[in-house]
């Protein structure tokens, strides 16, 4: 039952800011959002057909995973990562993502790919392959990083698989809403306004869990003998579940970094941002320290012992992004040119699409970000971004259960989930309407209607759904027969906006240019190193 003390009025105590001026005028100019760009990373480990996870290295067929445009591994050699085109358009983005897969699934023999966030069963931790990316020195050192990564970490938590989703506004939204000319002279302007979609994220983005969130349950074999406090139910076989979990993928369990709660990372200016991320890297940690970046044997163990070794290793569940230039840092492109997309990292596989996500996934958060960009954004300080990760937990750890309340900021009072979340979707429904009137369709619109219902009805949600069939089959079982059915089908399909040609052709110039760059290495790979810290 709700606290009696709880006391909710129109748009749920002012939770939900009011966007009532900016959605009237996004129903005015609906024609801004005209070219929105969007592309899609998914992650998936390849495993036996008995669920085990895969021991073969990255498939030489498949090309150089260090060059390949579209093809290439995360942590380990067995974590595939598949990279789509920057698209407009959906239908296109989705057939060019679905055909990496078909061919990916021709190539894979007998393994298949692990249709789950949470890892499969993986029987020792130790024995997972780093992902290899040849001789030169841009590919040692990226081994490097991740035997960094594992030693921090711990290999299984880098092994959870995820679906990253870059989205970017066209320029003519920026001209219209903000008066911008062009991307030079307004990178400013449009940089603020994806930092406010940003700050709106962390406040509200909890809602991509509690919908789309598909990792209730992990894996027996996935503790390996780390304490956890949380209060796992078991079926004594190979699965343990929270009742109520949305995304342990995103709790404390999966890929987060304590030690960088107190970097005091803000999202309020982009200069205060990168000032942050490049203290990250250049302030030491006793932690790491005492490892040393080399044992006695003289092998190396990270990069360097700062709390971030790079950029990249900063963990959050959205990322403002620039294109870089060769040899660029992250943050230096954005200094250069401000901020030209974001990348939301908060998506667990979908596991009933053999792709990992659908369309209606797209089109929500199409929905959700604009939405999140018209919306006002007060200032948030490193205290507030915490809290809102206390919220984020709550939902990820027990989003489905009855009567849940989430609170704003550091606030105390607390507001009904289901109703902050019913508020929110009658202003996603009128940004719905004016992306439909653009295409003459009522897609997006059907995709408010469809979701809205989950919070009535909590079953509805992907991770209560994955959760009942992990029930009644086991998690192993139940991933083994998702992944079995979505090899058969995708080995069964035709390609159909990309050629088996231009995969030959990728491959082949893939490996063509690996080659070329460990051949043009000049630098002993220390000194590689050395010259990138400096």
């Amino acid at each position: 039952m709700l606290n009696k003390n709880k006391i909710f009025s129109q748009r749920e105590v002012n939770v939900i800011p009011d966007v009532s001026k900016a959605l009237s005028w996004l129903e005015a100019h609906p024609d801004a959002l005209k070219g929105i760009c969007r592309g899609i990373e998914r992650e998936t480990l390849r495993v036996q057909p008995d669920g085990r996870l895969a021991t073969s290295g990255h498939p030489a067929s498949l090309g150089s995973a260090l060059k390949h445009d579209w093809i290439t591994t995360d942590f380990a050699e067995t974590l595939l990562e598949f990279i789509t085109p920057v698209d407009q358009d959906i239908d296109h983005l989705l057939a060019f993502l679905r055909d990496i897969h078909r061919h990916v699934a021709r190539e894979l023999g007998e393994e298949r790919m692990w249709p789950f966030s949470i890892p499969c069963i993986i029987d020792d931790a130790d024995a997972i392959q780093l992902a290899q990316y040849g001789s030169s020195n841009i590919g040692r050192m990226k081994t490097l990083y991740r035997e960094g990564l594992k030693n921090r970490y711990g290999a299984l938590m880098q092994t959870i698989s995820g679906v990253h989703y870059n989205f970017s506004l066209p320029l003519s939204f920026w001209q219209e809403w903000a008066d911008v000319k062009d991307k030079e002279s307004g990178k400013e302007t449009i940089s603020a306004g994806y930092l406010r979609l940003i700050r709106n994220y962390y406040r509200f983005g909890w809602v991509i869990p509690y919908l789309f969130g598909a990792s209730p349950a992990i894996s027996s074999s996935f503790l390996q003998g780390r304490e956890t406090k949380l209060p796992f139910e078991s079926n004594g076989k190979d699965m343990l579940w929270l009742p109520y979990a949305t995304s342990l993928r995103l709790s404390d369990l999966g890929y987060t970094n304590k030690s960088q709660s107190g970097l005091g990372i803000t999202f309020n200016s982009l200069d205060e941002y990168v000032r942050a991320l490049k203290s990250a890297i250049k302030t030491p940690s006793e932690e790491y320290a005492a490892m040393g970046t080399k044992n006695a044997a003289g092998n190396w163990l990270q990069l360097n012992t700062n709390v971030l070794q790079i950029e990249n290793e900063l963990y959050a569940p959205i990322r403002p992004k620039r294109v870089t230039r060769s040899g660029e840092a992250p943050s230096d492109a954005l200094l250069r040119g401000g901020i030209e997309y974001i990348e939301v990292r908060s998506l667990d596989i979908n596991p009933f699409s053999a792709t990992g996500v659908d369309a209606d996934q797209v089109r929500f958060l199409d929905l959700f970000l604009i939405w999140c960009t018209l919306a006002d954004a007060p200032e948030m300080s490193a205290e507030e971004l915490l809290c809102s990760r206390k919220n984020w937990n709550r939902v990820v750890l027990e989003g489905r259960k009855p009567d849940q309340v989430i609170a704003v900021g550091c606030e105390e009072a607390q507001h009904s989930l289901v109703e902050v979340g019913k508020t929110l979707f009658a202003d996603l429904r009128r940004v719905a309407e004016a992306l439909d009137s653009n295409q003459g369709s009522t897609q997006y619109q059907q995709v408010c209607d469809q979701l809205v219902a989950a919070f009535d009805d909590p079953e509805l949600t992907y991770s209560a759904r994955i959760l009942q069939a992990m029930k009644d089959n086991g998690l192993t079982g139940t991933g083994v027969a998702l992944a079995e059915q979505y090899r058969h089908l995708l080995t069964e399909e035709p390609l159909e906006v990309v050629t088996e040609e231009d995969f030959a052709r990728q491959a082949r110039e893939s490996v063509a240019a690996q080659k070329s760059l460990e051949e043009g290495d000049t630098l002993e790979f220390e000194a590689y190193l050395a010259s990138r810290e400096g």
